[in-house]
């Protein structure tokens, strides 16, 4: 990182063991001296390697903020080829485009050195465009300037701007060339390249061309011609890079969301504001009125209203209490809170939610391949075309023949351009992606974007998708000869080692009451079924019917109050030890607030909605029954899930699955769209082409309009990409000559091909 320091260790979270950065001595995982600068994390033998570390990290960091040079080590991409990628900018071997970075950087603007050098050539070369027009269409005029002398004015003048000015342009082309790959570089280099030198050799030799080629006194040159797409090419190029930095406006503002700075709750009680880079893991932070939470972690003291809009979508603040998430970057409106930090760095969900964003933004949409098809073809159909244009009208154009052929040469590799084939899909990814995120909606990649507006069919869970996902214990019931008290203790004791927000419910209710909690050993998940176990050498079976079937228990005695319990809507659980039915416990979990208007705004748009869910078949129908959800299926285990999608899918349904929990994962990921819940696991969320970040069903709906509108988006695009060049080329063949006795300037072709490609940017941009 800096001088005096071994290589740092970057936490891949598999090792079991790491390397103190300053001493170079072994560092167990489970060490509490821990730091994370730029993104990496960092272990420490002692307290004072820890202190001198982050010491000189802080003078590294400050040395680099101050500092102007240009940051080399920046990873840079073409928007057209993503597997284009390296270090600083540059152009793409394969297209010629600017490559853009990764991720956009906060603390400069974009890294804009081509957008200046190019605005730098443009504004040279400008005025001796202007005057080598002037002197190429009113020169004649001029009467005591003999033409001879006109024409060399023309070619000094246009000589620093086809040599300088243009000088990116022939280098990309040579480019092209040599990687094998053609593209809009190498038609203006052929076209710029032919009507100069062309019009230099007509100026040197004049003598070498015949009578035809005579016009108002001289031979016919066309540096006007050259300078003037030179000019207008540079100025595309701006205006196409100063829009396409516009798309990635959004993961700039959601960097921006981060505060630079926490307030630290030292142990001794004192306060202190730290870089946010210096915050770990379990430290106490006091978050202020009107500040930023500066990373993600739960709220152990105060109660205020939070507003969640700027990554969730969702507009009104949300009251946090002790015990509460708390997500990095949303805004504390009104009260004090103190909170202990759980995920900092790369960790925390804005990190992870750019991350998303960027990933999908890079990715290329399936409708995206018919047009690199097309491209793959295009500049040798182009050079072909121009080829039988000039040599068709050299040979039977008459006298003027050669001069028409000429133009119209020029003019059809001026105006073709493959460029807004390839921006097609990846400017309407951008820019869809980014405003999904805004909305509280990430999307995996470009496929997710295009295949979601075709679902018919939407499969939910219930807790955690449709319900709030954090339940609360309401009774236990027992059989004769134990104690309610005894059936809450075994199962929350049980329940220690698992993750479920129904486990969580059981084990901090028996907190509340002080119930003597025993370690659990050899506990089992069951996925979507229960848990086992061994608790005060009890073997323990906690689960729904399913699992007390595998276990074969009966749960005969209890099945009525169980009954009675699901018809309101509960959970219920059965707890056996030893292969006896000890009791059952009933768990509720609220139906979000959400979730009715979202579910009818999803059957508005014509979609099948079905609830699978491991509750009993009883408390699915219940909720099911509040929802105005028919098609219900309890007690299913991932398997169950799995096959459902399998079914829904053999019948031709597209199927779109929505869930929160490791259980859900399976079914996730064979849907034609997975749909994550932000608030759920991990592995959910990975299994997910698409995540919810606030976890709210009315995401689903945003997305799928989002969809809609981003596939409209690029159909016009390539419409009008396919369009532009089936007119465009033909007409600057001289199609129209024979009928209308209309011949395409090249002048008129290069402004053409700078709208093509600015306005496939520009109608992207409209996603907005």
């Amino acid at each position: 990182m800096h001088e005096g320091h071994p290589p740092a260790v970057k936490d891949t979270g598999v090792r079991q063991e790491d390397i103190d950065p300053v001493c170079g001595m072994t560092v167990k995982p489970e060490s509490p001296y821990q730091s994370f600068h730029d993104g990496i994390h960092y272990r420490f033998c002692s307290a004072k390697c820890k202190t001198k570390f982050d010491a000189e990290s802080s003078r590294y960091l400050n040395a680099k903020a101050q500092t102007t040079e240009t940051v080399t080590d920046i990873e840079y991409i073409c928007p057209m080829h993503p597997e284009i990628r390296q270090i600083g900018p540059g152009s793409c071997p394969k297209c010629g485009m600017a490559l853009e970075p990764v991720l956009p950087q906060l603390e400069a603007e974009d890294d804009n050195s081509e957008y200046r050098d190019f605005r730098r050539r443009f504004w040279v070369s400008l005025p001796l465009t202007v005057i080598v027009v002037i002197l190429a269409m009113a020169g004649h005029l001029l009467t005591g300037v003999p033409p001879a002398i006109r024409t060399w004015a023309e070619l000094v003048l246009s000589l620093p701007i086809i040599l300088w000015a243009g000088a990116p342009f022939f280098v990309r082309g040579w480019q092209s060339i040599v990687h094998r790959s053609p593209n809009m570089w190498t038609l203006i280099g052929l076209g710029t390249g032919a009507a100069f030198v062309y019009s230099v050799v007509a100026t040197l030799a004049p003598g070498l061309f015949p009578a035809s080629f005579m016009a108002h006194g001289r031979i016919g040159v066309y540096f006007e011609a050259a300078a003037v797409i030179i000019s207008l090419t540079l100025l595309g190029q701006m205006l196409e890079l100063r829009a396409r930095s516009q798309t990635s406006a959004a993961i700039k503002s959601l960097l921006g969301l981060a505060p630079k700075t926490a307030r630290r709750i030292n142990p001794n009680g004192t306060e202190e504001d730290v870089p946010l880079t210096h915050v770990h893991v379990g430290d106490n932070l006091r978050v202020r009125p009107g500040e930023k939470v500066p990373v993600d972690g739960v709220v152990i003291e105060g109660t205020s209203a939070v507003d969640e809009s700027m990554l969730t979508g969702e507009p009104l603040p949300v009251t946090k209490r002790p015990d509460d998430k708390v997500i990095g970057a949303t805004l504390n409106t009104s009260g004090s809170l103190v909170i202990r930090s759980e995920k900092v760095g790369s960790q925390t969900m804005l990190a992870q939610i750019v991350q998303m964003v960027a990933q999908a933004q890079r990715s290329k949409a399936p409708m995206q391949r018919m047009a690199d098809v097309v491209a793959g073809y295009f500049v040798t159909v182009v050079v072909t075309i121009a080829l039988l244009s000039f040599f068709g009208w050299g040979f039977f154009g008459g006298e003027q023949g050669w001069v028409f052929g000429l133009i119209n040469g020029v003019s059809v590799l001026i105006i073709a351009c493959p460029c807004a084939l390839g921006l097609v899909t990846p400017m309407s990814i951008m820019v869809a992606t980014g405003k999904a995120a805004t909305q509280g909606v990430l999307f995996r990649d470009a496929a997710a974007i295009e295949h979601l507006r075709n679902i018919d069919t939407l499969i939910v869970d219930k807790t955690g998708t449709l319900t709030e996902g954090r339940p609360t214990f309401e009774r236990a019931v027992a059989v004769s000869g134990v104690t309610e008290d005894d059936v809450l203790r075994l199962a929350a004791s049980l329940d220690q080692g698992s993750e479920h927000p129904l486990a969580d419910a059981i084990v901090r209710a028996a907190r509340e009451r002080g119930l003597a909690l025993d370690k659990a050993e050899q506990f089992e998940s069951s996925s979507g079924i229960g848990v086992r176990g061994i608790v005060g050498g009890h073997r323990l079976a906690l689960g729904n019917t399913a699992l007390m079937a595998e276990e074969g228990i009966a749960v005969d005695t209890l099945a009525e109050a169980a009954e009675t319990l699901r018809q309101g809507g509960a959970s219920v659980i059965h707890l056996a030890a030893d292969g006896r039915l000890l009791g059952l416990l009933a768990v509720s979990d609220p139906i979000k607030t959400s979730t009715a208007e979202a579910l009818s705004v999803l059957r508005q748009a014509g979609l099948r909605v079905v609830m699978a869910t491991g509750d009993g078949l009883t408390t699915a129908r219940a909720v099911g029954n509040r929802l105005g959800i028919d098609e219900v299926h309890g007690e299913v285990k991932p398997a169950d899930k799995l096959a459902l999608v399998e079914r829904l899918q053999r019948e031709g349904r597209i199927v779109a699955m929505a869930g929160d929990g490791i259980n859900d994962a399976p079914a996730l990921a064979k849907a034609d769209i997975g749909i994550a819940m932000g608030t759920g696991t991990d592995v959910a969320m990975h299994s997910a082409q698409v995540t919810l970040v606030k976890g709210d069903l009315r995401g689903i709906a945003r997305a799928r309009m989002l969809s809609v509108a981003t596939v409209r988006n690029m159909r016009q695009n390539l419409a009008f990409a396919f369009v532009y060049n089936a007119l465009g080329v033909p007409i600057a063949a001289g199609i129209l000559y024979p009928a209308f006795g209309l011949v395409l300037s090249p002048i008129i072709a290069a402004f053409a091909m700078t709208f093509s490609s600015v306005s496939v940017v520009g109608n992207a941009l409209r996603l907005r």
